[in-house]
Order: C-alpha cells, then structure tokens, then sequence
C-alpha cells in the first residue's frame, strides 16, 4: 500500500505519454516576426506604450497593466514595430497584439544576461513585489494569474505557507519537469524570493512520483535551504489544481468560492519560481518560456526556450510534427487543453504545450445516452454532480447550476475523460459557468 500523499477524493489516472521527459531545454531560434498579445493575464488588458515604426530592444516594456488584476507585457525581440493590430491568439478571438519585425537581438542594458547564479536576495519584501509587477511575472502553469497580486495579502488573512507546484500532472507536458532537472537552484532562490515577499518562513514544493529524477535533484539542492522542503506525490490527476495540491500536502481544505489564502496558503508554480528569480535576481521580464511540443504525430518531441510571440508553426516544424496526417493541434495539455483553430497564433506567456495528435485520436467518441453510472460523481475532485451540471448548462437552467456549485468547477475534466456514454459533460459545465459568472458579476455592478 502506497504512503504517499494525495489529495482526499476523486481523480483519475490517464495515460501518462510523457514522451519529450528526456528532452534537454533547448534554446529556440530567434523568429523574423512575433505577435505579442497585450492580454497574457487573467485580468485586464495591457495597454500599448509603443506605435507603429517605433524601435524596440529585448525587454522593453511595450504594454503597461494599469488595471489592479492586469500584466505588464515587454518586447521579446528586437527591432522596428510593424503594426498595432487585432490578431487571433489561443482562444481563437481576434485581441490586440503589437507585431514586431525582428532585427538582431539588442537587449535593455538593464536586463543582467550573465551565466552566473545570483543568490544574494537584496531587495526587501515591498520591492520583491514591485519588481515581480514591473517585470510582468504571472502564473506559468497556464492560469496567468498576475504574481504580484498573489503577494498582495488581504488585511486579516495570515499566510503559513508558499505551496511550490512541480506536480505537472497533465500527460504528455514535461516543461515543469526539466526545469527542476536544469534550473534547480534558481528555482528555489525563486522559491526564497517568493517568501520573502509573502512574509512567510515555509514552503513545500510538490513533485509526482513519476518524475524520480527530479524529486532527487530537488531534495539534494533543497538539503541547503532549510525553510523548504521537497514532498513527493502520487501520481493522481488533477493534483496539480491548487485545491487538491493544498489537501494532497497539508490536509486542508479551501472553502467553497474562496482563495487558498483562506487556508494559509499560496500557490505558485516552478516555473514562476524560476520567472521570479530572474526578475529579481536578474532584472529580466517574462519575454520567454519553456514550451513541450509533443505527441506520437511529432518526430523529436522537444522542450524549447520559446521567445513570447513566435508562432506556433515554428516550433511544429522544428519538432518534426506530421501535420498532414493530424487531426488535431492542441494548447496545454489533453484534460485541460484546447483545439487550436490556426497555426499562426503565437506563443504566449499561458503556453505550457502543444500537443499534435493523431486524426484517428481527435474525433469524439459516439455520445450516447446517460447511462447513470456515477463515475463522473466518483472521479469529481470538488466533490460535484457534473452529469447535473452538464445538463443545467445544456438547457440553459442557470439559477439551478448556481445553487449546485457549478462556480466550483476546475475544469478538469476527469468527469469527460472516464463517461462510458461519451457525453460532452465539460463543453456544457464550461458554458455554464460562463453564464453563471456572467450573472454574478452583473448581479455585483447593481
């Protein structure tokens, strides 16, 4: 019998398919144009600082987060703006983007390019968070919650503990992964510069069981940082929602409609950790990521160094993507991910991954009647009726999917992944609560 740790109920266990896991990071090469959205947040847009013709370096500020929920968005290469237009992103909607050509690679002096490990943290708690909101920091495992705001404690709440999330439970993504492997030690001066600005003197960061390697390397490099330490976790989808990390670690459990504050806690990614150090430590905004691009239908999976704003088709060319014999491109990972409607829409800060699949594998399976099982009641991790929800959003019964807690839905979709009847249950849970916070946020206005 297992005695690892994991969160109390629900969940499931897919395939794995963790292809790209021994795939060194490697550096992405420099594209001639990238499309940089000014809304890589879940907040508010970004408003433009720069015009069409202007000249840019790398990690000049381009768009500015005036918003309190909202990001600061910098240039990712260098060179001369093109246009400031509508273009489609990863949602499929046409948002503003600025569209530069790029011109070699000039950099902001500013910005500290040295190989050099920095672990003197100098700056105090107020500036950590300033400069985590000046650099454009947000959550890197595909939320993009604003950082800075995560530091923002609300008077009365009282944080006990910096949550690390390495769990990287969606299959077939491996960014987290090798990050841990190669970026060790900068994630956990990220992890320091993170309490610090929390004000708190704990931290755990969470790692499934099937990434031994990483668990192993994190354990030794942590062996010299006292106030954090390394838990290792079954293998458990959706371990890696901030609720059922909180439960899977500590045993506790975040209220209904509320944040992990209210239990002591906040959650941050690895690879914000890392984001972290390099704002802090070495003045350098989020202008790129780790992206896993993967899937049987690719012939070198691949971890690259993605510079924000490269367009998707670059890197499925790179990684020897089949696209003829494809079916379907998605964004993030098989569970929480989404369809790509083109292969022009740019890497942003929220891309963990993209995933080619197969066309034998992108098509639904026959949906049939509801056959009353229980196993999408069984593998909910909040505890909800999704066959109710998916029904009360399908016939458009708002008030009822309030009253049974559809706003508490992770969108995991455990609930999708294991109906028998290949019912849509996360299409029509996803709708209705879209209406539902609709309704809630105009009920808040009046």
């Amino acid at each position: 019998m297992s005695t690892l740790k994991t969160f109390r109920s629900g969940g499931v266990h897919p395939p794995e398919n963790k292809l790209s896991e021994n795939s060194p990071i490697e550096v992405f090469p420099l594209p001639k144009q990238v499309s940089i959205p000014v809304n890589q947040n879940l907040g508010a847009p970004a408003v433009p600082l720069v015009n069409k013709g202007d000249v840019v370096k790398v990690g000049q500020m381009i768009a500015k987060g005036e918003a309190f929920i909202s990001s600061n968005v910098h240039a990712s290469v260098s060179g001369k703006v093109l246009k400031i237009d509508d273009m489609i992103d990863h949602t499929g909607y046409k948002r503003k983007a600025v569209v530069i050509n790029v011109d070699g690679d000039e950099w902001e002096p500013s910005v500290d390019r040295s190989a050099g490990l920095k672990k003197e943290i100098t700056l105090p708690r107020e500036e950590i968070v300033k400069k985590i909101h000046e650099m454009g920091i947000v959550g890197m495992g595909g939320a993009t919650f604003p950082s800075h705001v995560k530091l923002m404690v609300p008077e009365g709440k009282k944080p006990e503990y910096l949550i690390i999330n390495g769990v990287e439970c969606e299959p077939y993504l491996t960014a987290d992964h090798r990050l841990m492997l190669e970026k060790g030690e900068e994630i956990l001066i990220g992890t320091l510069i993170l309490m610090k600005g929390l004000g708190v003197e704990k931290a755990i960061i969470g790692i499934e069981n099937n990434k031994p390697d990483a668990i192993r390397n994190m354990q030794e490099l942590a062996a010299k940082y006292p106030s954090i330490s390394v838990q290792p976790l079954k293998v458990r989808y959706p371990q890696g929602g901030e609720k059922q990390l909180i439960n899977a670690l500590l045993g506790r459990e975040v209220p209904s409609g509320k944040l992990p504050i209210e239990v002591g806690c906040v959650v941050n990614n690895v690879g914000t950790a890392y984001a972290v150090y390099e704002a802090v430590q070495k003045n350098k905004p989020l202008i790129e990521r780790v992206v896993t691009v993967t899937g049987y239908n690719v012939g070198k999976p691949a971890n690259f160094l993605v510079r924000i704003g490269t367009p998707v088709q670059e890197l499925l060319v790179k990684a020897e993507a089949d696209l003829e014999n494809s079916g379907k491109i998605v964004n993030g990972g098989p569970m929480m991910g989404k369809a790509l409607n083109s292969l022009d829409i740019p890497v942003v800060k929220g891309t963990s991954g993209i995933l080619v699949f197969p066309a034998d594998l992108s098509l639904r399976v026959e949906q049939r009647t509801c056959i009353r099982c229980g196993r999408c009641v069984s593998v909910c991790p909040m505890g909800l009726e999704p066959i109710l929800l998916a029904q009360y959003g399908e016939r458009g019964m708002w008030d009822l999917a309030e009253v049974n807690m559809i706003m508490d839905c992770v969108e995991c979709g455990s609930c999708q992944y294991t109906c028998p009847s290949g019912r849509p249950l996360l299409d029509f849970i996803r709708l209705g609560k879209s209406k539902v916070g609709q309704i809630i946020r105009n009920r808040g206005k009046k």
